[in-house]
């Protein structure tokens, strides 16, 4: 039975047509696998299904009848809940106070908390959740955070459930705790649809997998008929590397030194160093102490003690412009936040933080030379395969994955000796992901110094040539990646011991 059948949606964002005649069939009491790169339509046809977006044409159907779905209280009455991978939770309330708010049981005058606990309690037994409806939600790790926007979705009479990279910054131990409670669900008479771009996992878990491309569906498989390469080849359109190729590290020379680096709570006592020739890879759950690290080692933070050496010069005190002109490039976690200027154009884009010097240098009238800019990206919008290739277009006209190759093009061709990156695929299809990847194993052999930092364990584990496992701002281990144990790095990242 298909318990939703979308027929012949298509929806537009003024000249751009997101989704183009889709028939989406999902049946009942199955996990549903939604895959495709950025800007495939995937997340909007969800959006629609919950009522964020109204289609322009076409018609849902759910259980057999047309349905009119025009918010998300619609779609809720059906049935319908929806996480999102960013969770929309109030930190300081509690469990409990979080998933019944907008759904209090009683009255007016007094909420029924006895109830709201029972029924929780009950849902959380049923599914295999394990989570104290009196914990702050601030207290609570990010796993668990995502049990509690799945137990809200479930508290207001879910049976079909829409997840959006229900995955993004999970360790693999929440990942297969996660996935348990997906397959509970589906047990139990659930139906599960998950965006994702992450093939492992689909192939792990789901039932059925539908590929967009460009708007489109393009194909439609049994999971257990498919593999990696032929998903990953529906989705772009071409045959994809799935793995990183690349020739063993030749490390030389020390370029990076960190000695008894301190910064309040946030980092205690880091030493380490990266060589010339190599990618060093940290691996952490997010918030033990990576961003501050990469933030100190480029010039955005000051830390509190310890030293750091450039190829043997002491940078501990300079700013990000003085690391910029002696060799440091950094590729920020957050593009929007700290690689961009989204209403710049492409072109002034290219010369953030160098708009002083060769080949921006202002002219004695305080001019831009706009001609050399222009060059300049044009040369780094080819190079790096940035759509569309126009240098005019704002940052903010283009998709993730090319502002994300934007930001990398920028700073590589800074020719750096230090290249600080962070977070490099985030948000990137699978097409940009093999792109970069190549990218940095070819500044790693053309002799740069890599410290990478990511939360995609598997993408940690094949491009670095050591791993680094941080927790609660210290170093706890360090990881050969050809004999890694992925539950050994995640004990690692969790608990900080094995």
């Amino acid at each position: 039975m298909q318990i939703i059948e979308m027929r012949k949606i298509t929806k537009r964002f003024g000249s751009v047509t997101a989704n183009k005649g889709i028939n989406l069939s999902i049946p009942a009491n199955t996990i549903h696998a939604i895959v495709g790169e950025n800007g495939a339509g995937k997340s909007t046809i969800m959006k629609i299904l919950y009522g964020f977006y109204t289609a322009d044409e076409g018609e849902i159907v759910i259980d057999g009848l047309k349905r009119d779905i025009g918010n998300p209280y619609d779609a809720i009455a059906l049935g319908l809940g929806m996480v999102h991978q960013h969770f929309m939770l109030i930190p300081p309330m509690t469990v409990m106070e979080n998933i019944i708010l907008g759904a209090e049981p009683g009255n007016a005058l007094k909420i029924d908390f006895k109830k709201a606990g029972d029924e929780i309690a009950k849902l959380s037994k049923d599914f295999g959740f394990d989570i104290d409806p009196q914990a702050r939600v601030a207290d609570l790790s990010v796993g668990q955070q995502q049990r509690v926007e799945v137990l809200k979705a479930l508290y207001r009479g879910a049976r079909i459930l829409i997840l959006d990279e229900p995955t993004a910054v999970l360790t693999p131990q929440e990942v297969e705790e996660f996935f348990k409670i997906l397959r509970s669900m589906r047990d139990q008479g659930k139906t599960v649809i998950i965006i994702t771009h992450k093939l492992s996992e689909v192939l792990v878990l789901s039932d059925n997998v539908t590929v967009m491309r460009d708007g489109q569906v393009v194909g439609e498989r049994r999971t257990s008929e498919t593999n990696a390469a032929e998903l990953a080849r529906l989705m772009v359109g071409r045959e994809v590397l799935l793995r990183v190729e690349k020739p063993p590290a030749n490390p030389k020379d020390a370029v990076l030194s960190v000695r008894n680096l301190k910064l309040d709570s946030r980092l205690s006592n880091l030493n380490f160093e990266v060589r010339a020739g190599e990618i060093v890879g940290i691996a952490g759950v997010e918030g033990n102490g990576q961003t501050e690290l990469v933030e100190v080692l480029s010039g955005l933070l000051r830390a509190d003690s310890g030293a750091i050496t450039l190829a043997g010069r002491d940078i501990t005190k300079l700013g990000a412009r003085e690391l910029k002109e002696l060799g440091i490039a950094h590729i920020p976690e957050d593009r929007h936040r700290r690689g961009l200027l989204l209403d710049f154009d492409l072109a002034h884009n290219t010369i953030l933080g160098t708009h002083y010097r060769a080949p921006a240098a202002p002219s004695v009238l305080g001019l831009l030379d706009e001609k050399a800019i222009n060059a300049k990206a044009e040369r780094i919008i080819a190079d790096f395969d940035v759509r569309p290739p126009n240098a005019a277009l704002p940052a903010k006209a283009l998709s993730g994955g090319n502002q994300q190759k934007l930001v990398v093009g920028r700073e590589f061709d800074l020719h750096p000796k230090l290249l600080l990156v962070s977070q490099p695929t985030r948000g990137v299809d699978i097409g940009a992901i093999e792109f970069i990847h190549r990218k940095l194993i070819e500044l790693r052999d053309s002799g740069a110094a890599i410290l990478l930092v990511s939360a995609e364990l598997e993408e940690v584990l094949s491009l670095s040539d050591r791993i680094l496992v941080m927790y609660q701002g210290r170093i706890v281990g360090e990881v050969d990646p050809q004999a890694a144990n992925q539950e050994h790095i995640g004990l690692l990242m969790t608990k900080g011991a094995v």
